[in-house]
């Protein structure tokens, strides 16, 4: 914090901006607060689905401390808020002094591996409302209320499916009184209900980051 006080920035994030596209060079890593990016892979017809998402445990930005400077990948603010933002230069530095700094993004790099990985075997094998569930989870983790402004076009896009299956998902989610839908505002009525639809991914990962950044104060 002493060599990186004085030149973080407190940014803006609007919902839908793009933080950086596939194969551009990153100039800055990106420390959201209190907004949400998710990390997205676009195919050459256009369709997408979300790999990953950072919120306030994490960083945007791995690949310019890792050494890949570019990623085929997209970075989309899922979820309006602010981040602080911090030039590439300053981050390559501090990194390549193999200190405490390197070792914390190499640990949240790890946790970060594990969401990614999680999230492929997750679409891969579990139903569509437990793959929701899991989301909506992630997301509550990392903001302080229980209302979520987003609407099932994004939701559908952000998890790679159709949006009437997110229509449906959600129909049952509400039936069973554990969110509240209205177009473009979800209401989390009860938390436990959710953690019983989700499957096994979600707890994988949330063991995973306390395992890995239970040290660090957010």
């Amino acid at each position: 914090m002493e060599a990186w006080a004085a030149h973080l920035e407190l940014v803006p994030m609007l919902l839908g901006e793009m933080v950086y596209e596939p194969g551009g060079q990153l100039q800055h890593v990106f420390f959201p607060t209190t907004a949400i990016v998710s990390l997205h892979y676009v195919m050459t017809s256009g369709a997408s689905s979300e790999s990953s998402s950072v919120g306030n445990e994490g960083v945007i930005g791995i690949s310019l401390f890792m050494g890949g400077d570019t990623t085929p990948s997209s970075a989309v603010v899922q979820t309006t808020g602010h981040a602080y933002r911090l030039e590439r230069r300053l981050v390559k530095q501090e990194f390549e002094r193999a200190g405490l700094v390197q070792r914390l993004l190499l640990r949240y790099t790890q946790a970060l591996i594990t969401q990614v990985a999680q999230t492929a075997v997750c679409n891969r094998h579990h139903s569509l409302e437990q793959q929701l569930c899991r989301w909506l989870l992630l997301t509550l983790d990392r903001i302080p209320s229980r209302e979520l402004m987003m609407t099932q076009e994004l939701i559908a896009s952000t998890l790679g499916v159709r949006r009437e299956g997110i229509t449906e998902a959600a129909g049952k989610l509400q039936r069973a009184g554990y969110i509240r839908y209205r177009r473009g505002h979800i209401s989390i009525l009860e938390r436990s209900g959710l953690e019983t639809h989700a499957c096994e991914c979600y707890g994988v990962v949330k063991k995973e980051w306390g395992r890995l950044l239970s040290d660090v104060r957010m």
